[in-house]
């Protein structure tokens, strides 16, 4: 009996040490994001006519060019997105649960809000970046629709597992990585398009991730594990010259790419 009174002594303290580990962690890491996807689309969205655009990035949008309403509309969605993730976040580091319970009924209508934003910004996006018919709206349609995807079946794995807090907070981070690879992709320091270098930050965010479970839990959370190794495969999928070729030689994913693009025409 006092062994186990001890025991239980002994592991109070160390489980309050994680648990506040856990909430600084967390609100770092939405904080991190927040500043990840600042340094992307601060040249064309956020610092938009103040901060030269690189070279990298002027395919995207020309400085001439105002801002398509879709986009902007998206940029508003999308940004809402991150500084809710660091609101609620820092809800939990202050204790305020029950607060951060409420928004969260906001938070999955936002994030239905990101799902139906990104797939009309990527209709848009073949209309306005490619020329009619161009066999690459086909890859390219892909890989925006893919991350999407990713993104919504993660947000609702998290949404259904809000009453399992340590899956339900690294299921909501590990979505919002998934909307990562295009702020990434636009950092000025990659050589070049090329979106294996855009995945390595998603992939140093995964393994802060890993190391702080395996700080705090000493092994990698089950959740960590299974929606880091969805989100690293897929991205070397996407990056792999074999899938876009695949995609781009598939004459009926083209023709579907072509409609959409078509119709991207009347959202620009």
């Amino acid at each position: 009996m006092m062994a186990q009174s001890a025991k239980l002594c002994e592991t109070g303290p160390k489980l309050k040490t994680r648990t506040n580990y856990g909430r600084k962690f967390f609100s770092a890491m939405a904080a991190l994001i927040l500043i990840s996807v600042f340094v992307g689309f601060a040249p064309t969205f956020f610092l938009r006519g103040i901060v030269k655009i690189p070279p990298i990035q002027r395919g995207f949008m020309s400085i001439a060019q105002p801002l398509p309403l879709l986009v902007v509309i998206h940029g508003a969605i999308y940004t809402s997105w991150i500084l809710l993730l660091i609101t609620q976040t820092s809800l939990i580091a202050a204790h305020r649960v029950r607060l951060h319970r409420r928004l969260g009924l906001a938070g999955f209508g936002l994030a239905c809000l990101v799902v139906l934003g990104g797939v009309a910004v990527s209709f848009e996006a073949i209309a306005r970046l490619f020329p009619p018919a161009d066999p690459r709206i086909a890859f390219f349609l892909a890989v925006t629709l893919f991350e999407v995807l990713e993104f919504a079946l993660l947000a609702c794995f998290g949404y259904f597992q809000r009453r399992n807090p340590p899956a339900h907070k690294r299921l909501m981070l590990l979505a919002t990585i998934c909307l990562l690879p295009q702020a990434f992709f636009r950092w000025p320091v990659w050589p070049g398009h090329d979106l294996r270098a855009s995945t390595i930050g998603c992939w140093v965010l995964l393994a802060l991730i890993a190391c702080y479970d395996f700080l705090t839990i000493r092994k990698i959370h089950l959740t960590t594990l299974g929606g880091g190794a969805a989100i690293t495969v897929a991205s070397l999928v996407v990056a792999s010259p074999l899938v876009a070729n695949a995609f781009i030689h598939n004459s009926l994913w083209f023709h579907f790419a072509l409609r959409l693009q078509m119709f991207g025409r009347h959202l620009c």
